[in-house]
């Protein structure tokens, strides 16, 4: 018995609650659900958790924060961005928040595998599998400011520290920091869980409502 395992292909999938078995090699679409999604999100901490407070700063309560900034940034994005700025890190509901210096290390591998669960999530909430251009710089800008107040308020970064690392964020006045600081309050497990399928429901619904409209 002990051979055949031994001599059996390493499994490369992840059994989710929702009972969907997801295939890192070649995920499907058919296999993604928003559930899954929003219960690992939650459950992954920002900063490795060597954060402040008594949780952890989530990747899902992140995710809220990034769609915010953006939205911020640029008042009349559509919704269908919004909708694919919020699931900017959802990949990380399957291979977890992984640190940039591990990135890093890790190289094309983890890139690889991270890109193909991006465009199998994309496909099943009919994003396209790459976004264009000026969206994806719009998405990685918001991601930064994001990083950077965690990086001050949270993971304890001096303000040059975070200035040296991620940039102080430009054409952003302190005013809309400060009001985005606020943000920056670590929730509770489900109170995280709950903010980003709220979020995602509010922007599935809206996306709807354009199209009957149409």
């Amino acid at each position: 018995m002990c051979a055949e395992l031994s001599s059996s292909s390493p499994r490369a999938w992840q059994r989710m609650l929702s009972g969907r078995r997801l295939n890192l090699l070649d995920p499907s679409p058919l296999d993604v659900e928003l559930s899954d999604i929003a219960h690992g999100l939650a459950r992954v901490a920002r900063w490795n958790g060597q954060t402040i407070g008594d949780h952890a700063f989530s990747v899902a309560q992140h995710s809220v924060v990034v769609e915010d900034i953006a939205l911020m940034l640029k008042p009349d994005l559509e919704i269908q961005w919004r909708m694919a700025v919020l699931l900017h890190d959802a990949p990380e509901y399957v291979v977890g928040d992984m640190i940039s210096p591990f990135k890093n290390v890790m190289g094309g591998t983890y890139k690889a595998v991270e890109e193909r669960l991006h465009h199998a999530i994309h496909q099943a909430f009919e994003l396209p599998p790459e976004l264009p251009k000026s969206i994806a710089k719009l998405a990685k800008k918001a991601d930064i400011i994001s990083a950077y107040l965690e990086a001050i308020h949270l993971a304890g970064f001096s303000k040059d520290e975070a200035d040296k690392i991620f940039g102080r964020p430009a054409k952003v006045t302190n005013a809309q920091l400060d009001a985005l600081a606020h943000l920056i309050v670590p929730l509770p497990t489900k109170a995280a869980q709950e903010a980003f399928l709220a979020r995602f429901e509010e922007l599935d619904q809206a996306r709807k409502s354009e199209l009957q409209a149409r």
